[in-house]
């Protein structure tokens, strides 16, 4: 299986970090969080990565290069202006083929486990879910016996960022900025995404609070 790290941000609310720098080359713990993906990615057996981007992507391509440096084979999907999640993805599926793929977003710290996605659905999409965090206290998706379904009724949980995505999701997309939120829930009302809670250690890396709550975790685990 392929994977694919959504890198096309622009952070502006870790400025002025990102002033300069792409979010995903945004460092915790000395290290890029980018890379921190691509470790994980490696350690779960995937071996061919392709990342999209967009504000100051140069910078990414020029740090991580073909990959080999980490072991593994990386291509890039480059924007020019930002297509956002959907968007980005769609234009990058050449790249990923015809089968079920990873996609992660760029801008997450965790420590999941990414063996356990390394495998084929039978749906559209398998999404990863998450306790939802403070600044996001209503969720985003019920998951009920396996399904994640759009529900004002159960307790909801926030999307992480990972996620299994068949390339038909996109079959009747065309080129252009688009979110990935609609169609996961057509997706969805036609019963066709799977998903998991996630309850170990996640952070949506978007404020200087959060990256130092990430510097805080790296600091109690060495």
């Amino acid at each position: 299986m392929k994977a694919m790290i959504l890198a096309a941000g622009k952070g502006e609310r870790l400025r002025p970090l990102t002033l300069h720098t792409p979010k995903p080359l945004v460092r915790a713990g000395d290290v890029p969080l980018i890379e921190y993906h691509l470790r994980a990615l490696r350690a779960a057996g995937f071996s061919e990565v392709v990342i999209n981007h967009a504000w100051l992507g140069q910078q990414i391509e020029d740090y991580l290069g073909d990959g080999q440096r980490l072991g593994l084979s990386i291509r890039y999907s480059p924007e020019g202006e930002p297509l956002e999640t959907g968007g980005g993805i769609f234009r990058a599926l050449p790249l990923l083929g015809d089968e079920p793929f990873l996609v992660v977003n760029g801008d997450i710290w965790t420590d999941f486990d990414f063996t356990g996605l390394n495998r084929p659905i039978t749906g559209l999409a398998h999404l990863v879910l998450v306790d939802n965090p403070d600044h996001h206290p209503t969720g985003d998706f019920a998951l009920i016996n396996g399904q994640v379904v759009e529900s004002q009724s159960s307790p909801r949980l926030t999307y992480s960022g990972m996620a299994i995505l068949h390339p038909h999701l996109f079959e009747d997309c065309e080129a252009g900025a688009f979110k990935l939120a609609p169609l996961l829930r057509e997706a969805m009302a036609q019963g066709r995404v799977s998903g998991e809670h996630f309850t170990g250690r996640w952070v949506d890396v978007g404020t200087h609070e959060r990256l130092a709550q990430v510097e805080r975790l790296l600091a109690v685990s060495r």
